[in-house]
């Protein structure tokens, strides 16, 4: 799907405001209601917007850690890696998770009460033989940047 540059700025107001209305909408990207809800549901059928969340401000929920965990598998093989990548619906505590190419199979995201709940996950998952033969584990101790919005000018030249 090309893009033009209405449907880029309908994207990076969506990814400032994702419950913004119909009108706001509209009035942002100079616009009437109906062609900008018009491009919106294009946009949403081509499989562009994925969907719509909240973000949450972890701090004032309680306490807690977030953690990155490089771990790498015992064995390469596709059900090694199918094995693993089931395993994690079992564990919410996961919040993110990527496999890599290079040194380590995957790079998980993990948010845990303390680091004793952690090493409780860590241990479940290592009792749980889904494969993992090393982990090296990171721990957060300040967030510098979390972008919400991607870089919206990278896919410039999918635009008309």
């Amino acid at each position: 799907m090309k893009l033009d540059p209405r449907d880029i700025e309908i994207l990076r107001v969506l990814a400032r405001e994702g419950r913004i209305t119909k009108a706001a909408l509209a009035e942002k990207i100079n616009l009437s209601p109906t062609p900008a809800w018009d491009r919106l549901k294009k946009l949403e059928k081509a499989g562009l917007i994925a969907g719509y969340r909240a973000t949450f401000n972890l701090k004032k929920l309680g306490p807690h850690v977030t953690l990155f965990v490089a771990a790498e598998l015992a064995d390469h093989t596709a059900a090694s890696f199918q094995t693993f990548e089931r395993s994690l619906d079992q564990h919410p505590e996961v919040v993110g998770c990527w496999a890599l190419g290079g040194g380590f199979d995957y790079l998980m995201q993990i948010v845990t009460r303390d680091i004793d709940a952690y090493q409780r996950l860590i241990d479940s998952m290592l009792d749980a033989r889904i494969g993992i033969a090393r982990y090296f584990t990171y721990i957060v101790t300040k967030e510098v940047k979390n972008a919400a919005m991607p870089p919206f000018d990278l896919f410039a030249d999918q635009m008309d």
